[in-house]
């Protein structure tokens, strides 16, 4: 009955890590789209600040 467990654990084994390895992929591309977003709307108010909003540069 033990061999039957440890059987069972390695072949769960590579779906385990295929699925936390995806999880850390999408998590570090979700999170670097945030960031992308945050510093692009940064760049946008301290655009609007100086005044040079898109309705002048049309």
């Amino acid at each position: 009955m033990d061999e039957f467990w440890q059987q069972a654990l390695w072949s769960l084994a590579p779906t385990v890590l295929v699925g936390l390895l995806f999880w850390y992929i999408m998590r570090v591309i979700i999170r670097s789209d945030s960031k992308e977003r945050q510093a692009y709307d940064e760049i946008l108010r301290e655009q609007d600040a100086a005044g040079n909003d898109d309705a002048s540069r049309r």
